[in-house]
């Protein structure tokens, strides 16, 4: 039973209800179920998934055609990829390079990697068709099977160490969040400087799909810096435009993005202070 292999490596696994040939989810909405196949059977969820295997009998015994959920965030994180954008967005944001490790084909025809626990929770739309599951979260699991009829299958089957994520990888997941808070910067101007070149590279550079949001998160970084003298709110306007023309977005939808981002952004300026000598 594929459950209790999983539960072996200390996966925390779950039921999850099937949908039937025709996609009708096998829960008391049936064909009118609009997540068919993707919910858990279990009265409280997510909260009682476990590793026992007696219990994991048990349940497979009363649903034997059940899917396989499986918890994410305690042995593995999750790059839950279901578009073609959301699989060139990844490609690009590694840089071409997916790291090894393993691999489902969902039955809806995405990708599932797995990767070491990040310690982030869920994230939904990273980039256009690329969500991210990891503490508090789900997947389905071989060999579970899609409303649209296809099973969840292996492209490359766990063998060993799952790989970390990239840094790149978890600059995206942790979003525009000051991971600086509880470090100081020894210089916030150069800091600042430093930051108004990166952020205005990674709008120019981004992707097609991901553009808007690139620039949005850039704007919020930046306007904390702004929020807090360390730019000046007219350079910042400045690099971001040109850089998302380099990108290939429109003058208006520019303009309105960078002027909501740097305004949130300012809200919470960036707080970081310079060490004392000691």
């Amino acid at each position: 039973m594929a459950a209790l292999a999983f539960a072996r490596h200390g996966i925390p696994v779950l039921p999850v209800h099937t949908p039937d040939r025709g996609g009708a989810c096998s829960c008391d909405r049936g064909a009118r179920c609009d997540s068919s196949g993707k919910h858990p059977r279990l009265r409280h969820g997510l909260t009682e998934a476990s590793t026992d295997s007696r219990q994991i009998r048990l349940w497979w015994l009363l649903w034997p055609h059940a899917n396989v959920g499986l918890r994410t965030g305690v042995v593995m994180d999750v790059a839950d990829i279901d578009s073609v954008e959301g699989w060139h967005g990844l490609r690009h944001v590694l840089g071409g390079d997916l790291p090894g490790g393993p691999q489902v084909r969902t039955g809806g025809g995405g990708r599932h990697l797995w990767f070491q626990p990040t310690g982030f929770g869920n994230r939904v739309r990273l980039l256009p068709g690329l969500d991210w599951r990891g503490a508090g979260g789900y997947v389905l699991a071989p060999p579970s099977r899609h409303a649209s009829g296809g099973d969840y299958t292996w492209l490359r089957r766990p063998t060993g160490g799952l790989p970390t994520g990239p840094a790149a990888l978890r600059a995206l997941i942790e979003g525009p969040q000051p991971a600086f808070r509880d470090h100081p910067i020894t210089h916030p101007n150069r800091y600042a400087e430093a930051a108004l070149d990166a952020e205005s590279d990674r709008v120019a550079t981004a992707p097609v799909g991901a553009r808007n949001d690139t620039l949005n998160r850039a704007a919020f970084v930046l306007g904390r810096f702004v929020g807090a003298g360390l730019l000046d709110a007219a350079t910042v306007r400045w690099e971001l435009t040109a850089a998302a023309r380099h990108a290939g977005l429109g003058v208006a939808e520019t303009s309105a993005t960078i002027r909501s981002g740097m305004t949130a952004g300012r809200r919470q300026p960036f707080e970081g202070r310079p060490r004392k000598a000691a």
